[in-house]
This record gives C-alpha cells, structure tokens and sequence, in this order.
C-alpha cells in the first residue's frame, strides 16, 4: 500500500524501517500463537528488541539509550502493533510508562542501578497506578506507604497493571498523605519482601499482553527507592500523562495499518458476480473512510509527539489525539470485519483480533469519556481539582 510522506525526518524513518523489518520477521510469525495461548513471548522478544535500541528510544545516550524523541517512539510503537497489538501495548508500557518515567525522575543512582537491564531488555517494566475501586480517580488510591526507619511500609493492591506477571522494576504510586499531596512513587523490585503478584486477568483482546494484580503485604521498601520528591507523586503521575497518551496512540495506528494489510489484497481477489469485491463502489468507499481514518489520526499522533518534543504539548491535545486515534481504529477494525463478510468473523483471518485488540484504548490509559472531559474543561478554562 502506498504510504503518505509525513516528512518525519531521517531519525524516524530509520527507526520505522529497523522496526518494521524486525516486527515483519520476528513478531507477526507469533501473534496468532501470542492471542491464542495468551502468551508474552518474553525471551523470544524482549532482548532483541533491546539490541536494536527500541527500549530506550527516549533515553539519553550516556544513560546507554539512542537519545531520540517521542516522535521516533510513536513510529517503533505503530510498527510493532502493526505485528501484535498485543505486544504493542506491553512495549509500551515497558519503555514509556516505566523507562520513560525512570528517564525523567529518577535520581542519578536510580538510573545506572534500573536503566541498563531494562533498556537491554533483561529486564521487564511496568508502571502501578491504578486499583480495584480508583481508576480515573487516581487521587482515591488506597495502596498505603508507611514511612519507618530507614525506608517504608507498603500495604494494598493494584490492579489492571500491564506486564505486572513478569515485571523485574515497576513504578509504583502510593499514598504517604492525605489527598493529591499526599502520593508517593516508589521504584519497586519483583523480589521484594512482602510484594506478589495476585490473581491474573483474562482479557477480550490485547491477549498476550499480561495483566494483574499487584499485593502488597507489609513491603518494606528503602528510602533510596523513592523516585521523585515525597508527596510529589501526582506531579510525576500526571506529568507523564501526556507522553503515555501520545506514544500509547501509536499502537491504534499500528491496528488499523494491519486492518488495511489484510483488507487490500483480500477485495483485489475476492471474486463475487465475477469480478473482485474491490471493484464495487460501496466497497471501495469502505477502503477510502479507513485509509483516511488512519491517515488523519497519523497527522494528530505525529504532530503532538513533535510538540512533546519542543516542549509545546498541551494536555487537551494528548488527550485528543490518542482520543481521535482510538475510536478511529475500533471503527477501521470494524469495518475490515465487515469486509471480509463471513471470513471475517472467524479465528482463520487476523481482523477479529485487530476488533478485540483496538476496543482497549478507548477504555485504558483513560476512558475516552474522561478524555472528553479532559479536552472540554480545558478549552472552556474550567479546571476543578480532580485527577486528569
């Protein structure tokens, strides 16, 4: 299929042509197997995802990352969830939600002890904020860090939390206060004491992709693993925000690509009333809507991450483009369904995986009903004290 040049520059498209050559021939072979078997193919990926640099595409380069931007990690997240969504996603959280947010808060020590085996990908990452009863409302987390000698106590669970079943560092926020002053991130490890993971989640789509319970039981965690100021929680938690919408929408343009390398060649061969279904106008029309569905959330995604680059983002437009991104995939992904008619509905084509898959992003990182709000308080100047 004929691409439109966005003119991204030469860092981007490297980035997007060492991505896409390794997701063609490593990661597609397995997504099938990957959502059938709800599997994370961890040592089959993860350590040659590091050798090419995509886990620390943000990082500094003397941090031992490729000191690039967001841009460039939008373009990695949309190759690879073009392969596996599924994959996608915990990439995602791995190098944006965890290393992305060690990257811009943790100390010096905290970088060279956690940074080099996540970004070689020995390491797996995740990032806790959510729980059972406080989801949009982060602020009402009740995952509860006593302060003692020498470090603190930590009592609660967290739930929804991607990778958390094969996570060796996770960034974790719990309440040291009262209120949004009262939230603190801690850099927690897999072996500590008192820290285990709980049940399991099984999941419509984004299979393979692993999602659990976090149980904290009298976890005692050293002061040296505080990750930012103390009570200062909320402003690391939303001040990453707008970079987790941003590089997380990349995976909704991965969707819908791989619903158009599906649909394309199916309505050239397709034979109906003797001539290919691709030549009947209403099936035609179906292709235009999704190949500018997905080239209109391109220019949105792309144009935030370069101004998270700049130092230009607003929140309302982070929250716009994964917010356009997201109900333009569950659209594309229906409508290749559709267009597969019968075939479509079955385990034998990819397109009811790309339907399941794409529906997650309306609902995490924030519902797309919270994005509305977001975007709509913004713009009219009304800002009431609630987490965002």
């Amino acid at each position: 299929m004929a691409e439109m040049d966005f003119a991204l520059g030469d860092n981007a498209e490297m980035i997007r042509e060492s991505t896409r050559r390794f997701a063609t021939d490593k990661i597609a072979p397995l997504a099938a197997k990957i959502d059938a078997e709800d599997w994370f193919p961890r040592d089959e990926l993860w350590p040659a995802m590091g050798e090419l640099g995509l886990h620390g595409i943000t990082v500094a380069e003397e941090d031992g990352g490729l000191g690039l931007g967001y841009l460039e990690h939008v373009v990695a997240q949309e190759e690879v969830a073009r392969a596996s969504a599924s994959i996608g996603l915990s990439y995602g959280a791995h190098s944006n939600l965890c290393v992305n947010q060690i990257r811009r808060w943790a100390s010096p020590e905290q970088k060279a002890k956690y940074l080099p085996k996540l970004i070689s990908g020995e390491h797996v990452g995740s990032l806790a904020m959510s729980e059972a009863n406080a989801g949009s409302d982060v602020v009402s987390m009740k995952l509860r860090a006593e302060q003692v000698q020498g470090g603190y106590v930590l009592n609660g669970t967290k739930f929804w939390i991607t990778n958390a079943p094969y996570a060796d560092t996770l960034v974790v926020y719990a309440k040291t206060g009262e209120g949004s002053r009262g939230i603190t991130t801690f850099l927690i490890e897999r072996d500590m004491p008192g820290f285990s993971i709980g049940q399991k989640i099984d999941k419509m789509g984004m299979r393979g992709s692993p999602t659990a319970e976090l149980v904290f039981t009298d976890c005692e965690v050293p002061e040296a693993n505080v990750m930012g100021p103390v009570n200062g929680g909320v402003g690391v938690l939303m001040s990453g925000l707008d970079y987790e919408r941003t590089v997380l929408a990349g995976i909704q343009l991965g969707v819908m690509q791989a619903c158009l390398d599906v649909v394309l060649p199916y309505v050239r061969e397709r034979q109906q009333f003797g001539q290919p279904i691709g030549a009947f106008q209403l099936m035609q029309a179906k292709i235009a809507d999704m190949y500018v569905a997905l080239n209109s959330a391109r220019a949105y995604v792309y144009a935030v991450a370069q101004a998270c680059d700049a130092g230009k983002t607003t929140r309302f437009d982070a929250a716009g483009a994964i917010l356009l991104a997201s109900e333009s995939a569950f659209k594309v992904a229906g409508e290749a369904v559709q267009a597969l008619g019968g075939a479509g509905y079955t385990k034998d084509w990819p397109v009811e995986r790309f339907l399941r898959d794409a529906k997650l992003l309306d609902i995490g990182a924030g519902t797309n009903e919270i994005r509305r709000m977001l975007i709509g308080r913004e713009l009219i100047g009304h800002n009431p004290p609630v987490a965002q």
